[in-house]
């Protein structure tokens, strides 16, 4: 006789957020849903089941797979090898900013718009200028390696170097970018 009985399934309790109100086993008969629409378009109430009440004010369940984004790793120093095909123009510096003239905030703002915008038309080395600043002290040439290595660059920006004098010695960088 006993082989034909099935035990209860079993529930989780149900999961609270702070704040949320969980109604009483005898007010869960009194609650209806919020009205649904039938075929012919009239309003229709549902009555909650104790079992579905608890539901209601539960959050849904959050899923222990989630995902964090994978870190990126910090720009470099470029290559020996490289920085020297730069500096002799085997390779290619395909695009120029010139930062002199700005303040602090909006030479990031356009170097951080300059690389992105470079890195969307598949270029691969830039240069960068930032000028000496005033005795050797210039606030953005101390700023930029900071701004290279910073998260908003980090997917953008594979390297970057002293520049050669011909192309502005310690006024400049080679930066070089990572593919799209």
């Amino acid at each position: 006789m006993t082989a034909t009985v099935t035990p209860p399934a079993h529930r989780k309790a149900a999961r609270v957020t702070p704040g949320a109100v969980l109604p009483q086993a005898n007010e869960a008969l009194a609650l209806t849903a919020p009205p649904q629409r039938g075929a012919a378009g009239k309003k229709r109430a549902t009555a909650l089941t104790p079992a579905s009440a608890g539901r209601v004010a539960a959050s849904p369940p959050l899923s222990s797979k989630t995902v964090a984004p994978r870190p990126r790793p910090a720009p470099e120093e470029l290559e020996p090898r490289r920085q020297r095909r730069l500096s002799r123009e085997r390779d290619p510096i395909e695009a120029r900013i010139d930062l002199h003239g700005f303040g602090r905030f909006e030479a990031e703002d356009q170097l951080r718009g300059f690389l992105i915008g470079c890195q969307m038309r598949g270029l691969r080395s830039v240069l960068v200028i930032t000028g000496q600043g005033r005795r050797g002290g210039g606030v953005i040439r101390a700023s930029v390696h900071e701004w290279l290595t910073g998260p908003h660059l980090r997917g953008v920006v594979s390297g970057f170097a002293p520049a050669h004098r011909r192309h502005g010695g310690d006024g400049a960088l080679y930066v070089t970018l990572k593919g799209r």
